[in-house]
């Protein structure tokens, strides 16, 4: 896989796989590409050289329903400032409505029920949000409740795969620690908790890599290290943020 960019390449020779049940941590110094990589893999980003397979078949070919199927939470989130906090969590299905059921969410809040149960599951009290409830406008939400908003959009969509660029970044410790572990949960046969079948989730924090089953480490755009977490020691690390 090779993605230009304006100047230089972004991304070198990259080959990988992710695998069902996998959590996977996303590492490397600022300007690695990390997000390089988790645009391509979601299809914002198309790759000059090389493809992007989902389900055995390419990215590209698939319908706007199908790639649904992998859902991601951005660093600047993304929300809809003029939107309420319902509209905003129901922006995570629209892929997968038609016109009217998109208009109808432009003139008010629909789904009450799912939206609610997504937001508990992103770890927000709706009762937060009182009175205005979901109806309330995400302009008026403190940071890390916008976090929660964007998480349960994301949830909202019900992806398959799970990407999160950097969704720690600017976060207190504790609503880090939180976020994360909405992200990385597991039931009791395994699966993870939101439904997702495998979750990405790109860090700038290396002592978190014990969460997570396997971790991708990007250098200057090229693949350092691809291993499971157990046995990524100190000294890798070190090497990879070497300056």
């Amino acid at each position: 896989m090779r993605l230009a960019g304006s100047r230089r390449d972004r991304l070198f020779n990259l080959s990988l796989r992710i695998h069902r049940g996998e959590r996977v941590a996303l590492l490397g110094p600022s300007g690695a590409g990390k997000s390089s990589l988790i645009s391509v893999i979601n299809g914002s980003l198309t790759p000059h050289q090389g493809t992007v397979l989902w389900r055995g078949k390419s990215l590209r070919q698939r319908t706007r329903r199908q790639r649904c199927e992998i859902g991601t939470l951005w660093q600047d989130l993304r929300l809809i400032e003029e939107l309420s906090v319902g509209q905003n969590i129901n922006a995570g299905v629209l892929g997968r409505r038609g016109l009217p059921w998109a208009l109808a969410n432009l003139l008010f809040t629909i789904g009450a029920a799912p939206c609610l149960q997504c937001l508990r599951q992103a770890g927000l009290d709706p009762q937060v949000l009182a009175p205005e409830g979901l109806d309330r406008p995400v302009q008026q939400l403190s940071g890390g409740q916008r976090q929660r908003v964007a998480l349960a959009r994301l949830f909202r969509q019900q992806p398959s795969l799970l990407l999160a660029d950097e969704p720690l970044a600017s976060l207190d410790p504790a609503i880090a620690a939180e976020v994360l572990d909405r992200l990385l949960e597991k039931n009791a046969d395994g699966s993870l908790i939101h439904g997702a079948q495998a979750v990405v989730v790109s860090l700038h924090r290396p002592d978190l890599i014990h969460r997570f089953d396997r971790v991708l480490a990007l250098r200057e755009g090229r693949l350092r290290i691809d291993a499971p977490a157990t046995a990524v020691m100190p000294a890798d690390l070190e090497d990879l943020y070497a300056l």
